[in-house]
């Protein structure tokens, strides 16, 4: 086992330690006959022929613990790589390593082997029982007593975080930078950081540098000098594709679609992501030397840290010989200076700590515990005194954060009642912890256990786990909540029929899936002339229901996003709402907003509107009715909506109407795309898996997703109505409307895919999202006779995509450049579209109701609403197709907008920017939920299957594994040989799945 041979290479250490410190008093009483690396280069076999009783005198002892800390100045005991040391440290205090389980990442854990001395290897195993310092009994199978966890003398083992008045100094002067913390999920012992305007993340490689930051923590880093930077990997295609954030194999928001969507529309609202995975080991070395704190010559007394002779070169310091260049655009400018190297850094301060150390998942591993239990079990009292200083470990399902030990104390009495019974089957419960406290005394975190999920190999508890890890709130909506709503039966106000404008006599109807339960969009078109048509867009208007700051609305924002696990639903608002009083359900009026564009057959668009309105669908339409309506598979005059399985049409409508209005939308919906990507939008199109589910709900086959032009009809136009009300919102308010950004693609990894299609006599112009696009449909053209290999081609693609966000306007008011959406080529964008399960457009729509307010209230002053209000269209100041800046900027146009700002309850900018980050926090944890949950069926349906059989296509060969894309799956992942024949290890990110033939 691992723990074991970690433990006896440590007594070697040890031992030569204890060697090498009697060495060196020798050499003082002797001439300095024998150089320095002949004193170093003691045998290793020396070392381990020590009789391990010399260990039993305390003095030496002593002398050990106190040199463990310092081993790395120990003149025999310089090792290659600085990446070694903590790894020993770690297993003088916890040697007792947990078990694998079927969770765990293959590679990952410690080596076999250890460097040695002047880089010569040795191995770990040791046959033979190991004293522990200061204890009578013998460690088991190399365990260490778990009672001596807290009396055994630490050094310290990562270096202490700069005090508050230190950090924000050196952010002060850009000596360092606050990113967030992003680990490697195939290798923990690489983290990223991404700073904002340097094109190259900044690597955190190894425990030492990383200083117990997780996942998701927020923290200032100090950039390392250049000579330390690190060599920069070169393109690996071959790495799996299913990566959580840079491998992602949909690129969504660049085709402004969402693969997490309940809903086919949700193309619309989609994000790609981006980080820096490669597979790799699981438990980071490298040790902070405590005593280097007692060097006053190079200790900096404002940031408590030691100062190395090199830190001079670090970012950020002499800014003199830079004038003008803050220390952002430096560091730019040195990685473009330096493109083959990795800038590298290390972690200073924690300045917010992320949500996932309260919600961690994992097993226990409580065999040695039972073992030393046993070993024990005769001396009752001195069991019952050691009873608080035991432990176990916990290993989480995320191999992104590091393996935890938990106090037996600290368990729930159940666990504790069952662990005191010898229950070993405790070890296949999926538990829930949270991350208590991390010392720089300790090489692991301590935690604490809260509860069990239920049995790991079953699909509820894996679910309930899923949920939990990614903190989705599940449970009933309060009462508090509920009592906002009115009760149903409810009708519409009278008043709102007076302020609104009444399109019930409008054909409008719905285009969704034939499940959807809450129907939050409507289209309408009506034939101006021969070239001209009038299209609607009808968005349920949900912040009339969601008052800001009631108990709806913060549970709402809480909630931030609805999620959608394939089986299950996690509603953002109460069925109440989204799928009664909300819900645009046809044959029923519905408080709306709507926006209307005139086109002309070009897709230009020469006027637009928007206002709220009440609006009664005639039909509700599934995207294979519209679908057949395209296709010309139903024919008007021999129609029967009975007999193909229709919906009821409702009102005064025929169905000629809506056939005549869906093939309209259908040709404007075709120009529009074309005009789109000749604009230079981007589209990045990913296969998607479609899961058959028996009566059970357990996944039974699967086929691919098949997208329909009634899919891209309804995507159309809703991009145009985000577009529309991002533009209005932001000219009435530039400092508090909630957009949505995509950065520019990375750069690199941009140019490392030019690279790789060149190699393989494949065009790519890179230089513009449109380019990009006419160059992958030209790629597509000449695969036309191998989809497999263009599917594949497109999930490299988006690697280098960035991560689509949402970002209130004042904080970027002086760049307007960085408020463009790089996959659709727009400079301004925002949701708007969806807000029954997206809070973000709720916020949306309370601008768009305080931009239209104002109007009003500005052109009433004005006397422009005198006279036919059929004119109101021609007539607007502040929501039309022309700002009129004049008006708004003159104090009654002041007034009147900060009044309705105020009556809707639009935040600060301050305040929204805060909103913002927290959405695009929960969008993302929405996001890897529902992958998990993809993957957690693509697991049970592997199971139930045994064999799978399926076309694959080879991306690569190492020496241990062959990259593979699975056309079944329409997944790549690593095959990994291992000893028993004909089993491998199939790899998605935390999870690997056994196939067995």
């Amino acid at each position: 086992m691992r723990g074991d041979s970690s433990v006896a290479e440590q007594s070697v250490i040890v031992e030569r330690v204890v060697e090498d410190t009697d060495k060196e008093k020798k050499k003082k009483r002797r001439s300095n006959r024998r150089s320095k690396h002949n004193s170093a280069s003691t045998s290793v076999n020396e070392a381990r022929t020590e009789p391990s009783d010399s260990l039993k005198s305390e003095d030496k002892a002593k002398s050990m613990t106190s040199s463990m800390s310092s081993s790395s100045k120990q003149p025999g005991l310089e090792i290659t790589s600085n990446e070694q040391i903590p790894n020993r440290a770690s297993d003088v205090a916890f040697s007792s390593m947990p078990t694998m389980h079927v969770n765990e990442q293959v590679g990952s854990g410690f080596d076999d082997t250890s460097v040695g001395h002047g880089g010569r290897t040795f191995s770990k195993s040791c046959s033979e029982p190991i004293a522990y310092v200061g204890s009578s009994k013998m460690c088991i199978d190399g365990c260490l007593p778990f009672n001596h966890l807290e009396g055994f003398a630490r050094k310290k083992l990562f270096a202490p975080y700069w005090p508050i008045e230190a950090v924000n100094e050196a952010l002060e002067k850009g000596e360092a930078f606050k990113a967030l913390f992003r680990v490697n999920a195939h290798n923990r012992l690489e983290a990223y950081c991404k700073i904002d305007g340097v094109p190259t993340d900044i690597l955190i490689n190894g425990v030492s540098s990383q200083n117990r930051a997780v996942e998701g923590d927020i923290v200032v880093i100090k950039v390392d000098p250049l000579e330390l930077w690190t060599k920069m990997k070169g393109s690996n295609w071959s790495s799996n594709n299913s990566a959580p954030i840079e491998d992602c194999n949909l690129v969504q928001e660049v085709n402004g679609v969402a693969a997490n969507s309940y809903k086919g529309k949700g193309k619309v609202d989609a994000d790609c992501e981006y980080a820096d995975c490669r597979s790799g080991i699981l438990i980071g070395q490298g040790l902070y030397d405590e005593t280097q704190v007692t060097k006053p010559a190079g200790y900096n007394h404002v940031n408590g840290h030691h100062q190395s002779s090199s830190d001079s070169m670090h970012m950020g310091l002499f800014p003199e010989k830079n004038e003008g260049i803050n220390s952002v655009d430096r560091l730019a400018v040195m990685t473009s200076q330096f493109p083959s190297k990795r800038p590298t850094g290390r972690v200073v301060a924690i300045v917010e700590k992320s949500l996932r150390r309260d919600a961690v998942v994992g097993f226990l591993n409580v065999k040695q515990w039972f073992s030393y239990r046993e070993l024990n079990r005769k001396d009752a009292k001195r069991s019952s005194i050691i009873f608080d200083h035991e432990y176990v470990t916990l290993t989480p399902n995320d191999p992104r954060f590091p393996k935890m030990i938990v106090f037996v104390r600290d368990l729930p009495d159940c666990i504790k009642r069952r662990l005191e019974d010898g229950d070993v089957t405790i070890e296949m419960e999926l538990l829930a912890a949270q991350i208590e406290d991390w010392s720089a005394e300790s090489p692991y975190p301590q935690a604490c256990v809260s509860h069990s999920f239920g049995w790991g190999g079953e699909l509820e508890p894996q679910i309930s786990a899923i949920l939990y890890q990614n903190a989705i709130q599940c449970a009933d909506f309060p009462p508090q909540v509920l009592s906002c709503l009115p009760t149903i039966p409810w009708e519409i106000p009278p008043e709102e029929y007076q302020t609104r404008k009444d399109l019930r006599d409008l054909c409008v109807f719905t285009i969704d899936p034939s499940t959807a339960s809450d129907l939050d969009d409507a289209l309408s078109v009506e034939k101006l002339s021969k070239d001209s048509f009038r299209v609607g867009v009808h968005i349920t208007d949900v912040s009339y229901f969601v008052l800001p700051n009631t108990a709806l609305d913060i549970e709402a924002r809480i909630r931030s996003t609805s999620v959608y696990l394939l089986q299950k639903k996690i509603e953002m608002l109460p069925s109440l709402l989204s799928e009664k009083l909300g819900s645009l359900n046809p044959g029923v009026d519905r408080l709306a907003f709507s926006v209307f564009w005139e086109l002309n057959s070009t897709g230009d668009v020469l006027d637009h509107w928007i206002g709220r309105t009440v609006i009664r669908s005639c039909c509700k339409l599934s995207y294979k009715h519209a679908q057949d309506i395209i296709q010309g598979t139903i024919d008007v005059e021999k129609f029967n909506a009975s007999e193909g399985g229709y919906p009821q049409l409702h009102g005064q409508f025929e169905w000629a109407d809506v056939i005549r209005s869906v093939k309209y939308l259908h040709e404007i919906s075709k120009t529009l795309k074309e005009k789109r990507f000749n604009d230079g939008a981007l589209q990045l199109e990913s296969s998607k898996l479609v899961y058959v589910f028996d009566e059970d709900g357990v996944p039974y086959d699967s086929r691919p997703s098949e997208w329909m032009d009634s899919n891209f009809l309804v995507e159309e136009f809703m991009l145009l109505a985000n577009m529309t009300a991002a533009e209005v919102i932001s000219r009435a308010f530039p400092d508090s409307a909630l957009l949505r950004r995509h950065p520019e693609p990375n750069m690199r990894k941009l140019k490392e895919f030019e690279a790789f299609c060149r190699k393989h006599g494949l065009a790519v112009d890179a230089s513009s999202s449109g380019q990009f696009h006419q160059s992958l449909e030209k790629i597509r053209e000449k695969l036309k006779d191998d989809s497999v290999l263009f599917d594949i081609l497109i999930s490299y693609a988006s690697k280098p995509m960035q991560l689509a966000t949402y970002f209130c306007s004042g904080e970027l008011k002086d760049n307007l450049n960085s408020w463009a959406h790089y996959g659709l080529a727009v400079p301004i964008y925002t949701h708007f579209t969806s807000p029954l399960r997206r809070y973000p457009d709720i916020v949306v729509h309370r601008t768009l109701a305080a931009v239209i307010e104002a109007e009003e209230l500005y052109m009433k002053q004005r006397g422009l609403l005198e006279g036919n209000k059929g004119e109101e269209v021609f007539r607007r100041c502040f929501t039309g197709i022309y700002f009129d800046k004049e008006a708004a900027a003159s104090p009654r146009g002041k007034e009147a907008l900060s009044n309705a700002a105020l009556k809707h309850g639009i935040p600060s900018p301050e305040l929204l920017a805060d909103v913002a980050s927290y959405c695009n926090k929960r969008k993302l944890a929405s996001r890897y939920a529902e992958e998990a949950c993809e993957k957690l069926y693509m697991w049970v349906l592997l199971k139930k299957k045994e064999i799978l059989l399926s076309d694959a296509r080879v991306l690569g060969l190492g020496p241990k594994f062959m990259s593979v894309y699975i056309q079944k799956l329409a997944v790549s992942g690593l095959f990994l040989n291992s000893a028993v024949p004909c089993i491998f290890f199939f790899i998605f990110n935390a999870h690997f799945m056994v196939l067995s033939d």
